[in-house]
């Protein structure tokens, strides 16, 4: 963090209208990738938005640079912690079941043609047992897919934080894990599917290319590709 944004944060912090102004600016990104991940919950996304910026007011006024972390990473949750308090006390949390029930059906469904197959099935093969399209079907598991899967092993032994942390500059955006959700959820439907693939379900690039029927250097490249994205995504 730079001296710069300490002191645009403590002109914040001490009430200065347009201190606080483009503070908001500059990290409407931000504020923006941690309200994606509460879209289709029963509000609307520009409330949600503004419910993000009260979030983000407080963690202005909370923030300590001695608490020795980036300010963003002190954000999240408190952006994060307005949405869903908003969600809980409105009851559009509940909303997100049809999502969880959607994954449960994925999951059943997949377990079902492993066995049956004796293989990981294939995508087209799972959306045909299910009727939810590849899309519909990377988004369910990846809505529902934990924290700790960023830092999950993939068959080459390496995580997705530790793939994309190539500098300390991207150490700040990689600790912001709903942006990172939401940068992923944003790639094009077949690097998704890699990335969701590679590592959230820890397959090698060769069993990938079985799955989404393409080649092993085709699979190279879309991952690659989501890669090179997501670093600028969140860069």
């Amino acid at each position: 963090m730079t001296a710069d944004t300490l002191d645009l944060l403590e002109l914040a912090r001490q009430g200065d209208q347009e201190a606080t102004a483009r503070a908001l600016e500059l990290n409407s990104g931000l504020i923006w990738a941690v309200v994606k991940r509460y879209y289709g919950r029963g509000a609307e996304p520009e409330d949600l938005y503004q419910l993000g910026c009260l979030g983000f007011l407080k963690a202005v006024q909370g923030f300590d640079p001695e608490y020795g972390t980036q300010f963003s990473t002190y954000a999240v949750p408190k952006i994060a912690g307005e949405i869903r308090r908003y969600l809980r006390d409105n009851g559009a949390l509940k909303v997100s079941r049809g999502l969880r029930e959607q994954s449960l059906t994925i999951y059943s469904a997949r377990e079902q043609l492993r066995t049956r197959l004796g293989r990981e099935p294939a995508l087209s093969e799972l959306s045909e047992a299910t009727g939810f399209s590849p899309e519909e079907i990377a988004v369910a598991e990846l809505a529902v897919a934990t924290p700790d899967s960023l830092q999950q092993e993939n068959a080459d032994g390496l995580t997705l934080e530790s793939t994309l942390a190539d500098s300390a500059a991207t150490e700040e955006a990689l600790v912001e894990r709903i942006a990172l959700r939401s940068a992923i959820h944003a790639l094009p439907e077949q690097e998704q599917q890699t990335i969701l693939l590679r590592f959230y379900r820890g397959l090698t690039q060769q069993q990938c290319a079985r799955i989404l029927g393409v080649s092993q250097v085709q699979v190279s490249r879309l991952e690659k590709r989501a890669l090179e994205r997501l670093r600028r995504d969140m860069g």
